[in-house]
């Protein structure tokens, strides 16, 4: 998978140099330094620019995945690159003989029922991030904590199994490249149309976004998990 990331930086390095951003005027709207009725009235306007040109009710949702989509992807990079370092950190050292879980009845019902709650909000953020307060990245934490809590009171072989049987780690690298590919796309000019805004089908590129990075938050978070209690015994 190295050389489709190589291929994926050269081609955002492509995109900085040699493809104009289309860079919009703010509106002059302060009359003098001290008036506050102006820097008011300027960050209502810079909100409401920034809900209709990303067809997003929410503006934090818009600046992240549209107005600073650079700063994003180099987010995502480096997620990725702190699950490498795990893994290469630890990988020569002697794996842990003594896992330390939950073991008592009420804390395991507990933890279970926490991590399913936990993993119905990380849904619910994902899906609709970028109507509500929410997003990718919230979402992968919420997922991640769902994993954690079912971590700690599963064996390490039975969460190892289901990691390997469903291709978590494929999967992770995946929801990269394909986050990548579409936030180059969309720096390039090309959205998706923006739908009713409000509407869950709303946003153009924005709502896959957020999902691809709440897979990989949560997919990377699992990864992580393992790598712990593997070499550490705990979380």
């Amino acid at each position: 998978m190295k050389w489709v990331y190589i291929l994926a930086g050269i081609a955002l390095l492509v995109k900085m140099l040699f493809m104009s951003d289309a860079v919009s005027n703010l509106p002059e709207v302060l009359n003098g330094e001290n008036d506050l009725s102006g820097i008011i009235f300027l960050d209502k306007s810079i909100t409401e620019k920034v809900v209709a040109e990303s067809g997003v009710v929410n503006a934090v949702s818009g600046i992240i995945f549209r107005n600073r989509l650079y700063d994003t992807i180099f987010e995502v990079i480096v997620f990725t690159i702190a699950i490498l370092g795990c893994n290469f950190l630890l990988a020569n050292e002697n794996p842990s003989c003594t896992i330390y879980q939950f073991k008592d009845r009420s804390s395991v019902i507990l933890a279970r029922l926490g991590a399913t709650i936990a993993a119905l909000v990380g849904i619910e953020l994902a899906i609709r991030g970028h109507l509500s307060p929410g997003g990718g990245f919230a979402a992968g934490v919420a997922g991640g904590t769902a994993i954690g809590l079912i971590a700690i009171t599963s064996s390490y072989p039975w969460m190892q199994e289901i990691y390997l049987r469903y291709n978590a780690a494929i999967w992770e690298k995946v929801s990269v490249l394909i986050f990548i590919v579409l936030a180059v796309i969309t720096l390039s000019g090309i959205e998706l149309p923006h739908g009713e805004l409000g509407a869950l089908f709303s946003g153009g590129i924005l709502p896959i976004l957020n999902i691809l990075v709440a897979v990989k938050v949560a997919l990377g978070s699992w990864a992580v998990v393992l790598i712990f209690i593997r070499y550490r015994g705990l979380l």
